[in-house]
């Protein structure tokens, strides 16, 4: 399912902002990332945390401030495992990422090196051409976030999104200096009212149309519903996603969706502790009732 995001870190390093994420006064919240008109609590609601692995998460940290972090996912046969730390002196935060494919995850932060600016230096040894530059800055109603790639033609990505509490617009360019040609432009519209969020957004140079929907019902039980329509414009092929959230009560939540291929899934989570999470998935293809329904298990440990 293709969202709209106005960010050009790497995928595992992403923390979108939307036009949700501004403030009462319509000027974005600090984060650690510049995104655009996604509704991300539409994808939180009917993407977020629906897993068919068994993932184990286990965070500490030091007495010196660093936090490390250790995953292991188990992926049918397949298990991978990765190391975490993160360290954050004054105004600089250093990320680093070792996994078992013997790649080594670089991110240095800088927040407000100037007002309003963060600058991020990314790289993935032993790759040599991951090097990446990024620069944001967040004004009232606004932001732009840019990056360039360190190699000798590399790819150029510009974001920006423009929008208060209400309304908000935004867009997203990927340009490779090598072929001459922009490979990525998108672009997305998405309007607040009251406990109500729509978007629209488009995506793949113009070819996919992406219309969302999200509802509270019920602040006091987290109840929510939400859908999101998708139309590819060279294949003609519509997909339908709907769902819904509720709280049992404040330490458990519910969530369950559908989409138009008959696939159907449910979650649950418990919160042992504030920095302890429980989360159990299951799927099963409505259309398949032979099959085995898939299970999904995972452990969040923060002591």
């Amino acid at each position: 399912m293709n969202q709209f995001s106005l960010t050009t870190r790497p995928d595992d390093l992403d923390e979108s902002v939307g036009p949700n994420d501004l403030n009462g006064s319509g000027r974005p919240k600090d984060t650690n990332g510049l995104g655009g008109p996604n509704n991300p609590n539409k994808s939180n609601l009917l993407f977020k945390d629906y897993q068919n692995d068994h993932k184990f998460t286990i965070t500490t940290q030091t007495s010196t401030g660093v936090e490390i972090t250790s995953t292991g996912v188990r992926k049918g046969e397949l298990y991978l495992a990765d190391i975490s730390t993160k360290l954050k002196n004054k105004n600089i935060t250093s990320d680093i990422k070792v996994d078992t494919n013997s790649s080594l995850r670089t991110t240095i932060t800088v927040d407000e090196p100037a007002p309003g600016v963060k600058a991020i230096f990314s790289f993935i040894f032993p790759d040599q051409k991951s090097g990446k530059v990024e620069l944001q800055y967040l004004h009232e109603y606004a932001g732009i976030s840019t990056s360039i790639g360190l190699t000798a033609n590399p790819i150029v990505n510009f974001s920006g999104v423009v929008g208060n509490n209400l309304v908000a617009v935004g867009t997203d360019l990927s340009f490779d200096t090598a072929s001459g040609n922009f490979t990525k432009y998108n672009a997305g519209l998405n309007i607040t009212h009251a406990d109500l969020i729509a978007s629209l957004t488009l995506n793949d140079k113009g070819d996919t149309l992406n219309a969302s929907y999200y509802h509270i019902v019920s602040p006091l039980t987290n109840t929510a519903v939400g859908a999101e329509l998708s139309h590819n414009f060279s294949s003609n092929e519509n997909s339908l996603t709907i769902g819904t959230q509720h709280a049992l009560d404040p330490l458990t939540h519910l969530k369950a969706r559908v989409n138009n291929y008959g696939l159907a899934s449910a979650l649950i989570q418990h919160d042992w502790s504030p920095k302890t999470r429980f989360s159990l998935v299951g799927e099963v293809d409505t259309g398949a009732i032979g099959k085995s329904a898939k299970v999904g298990l995972a452990v969040a440990l923060k002591p």
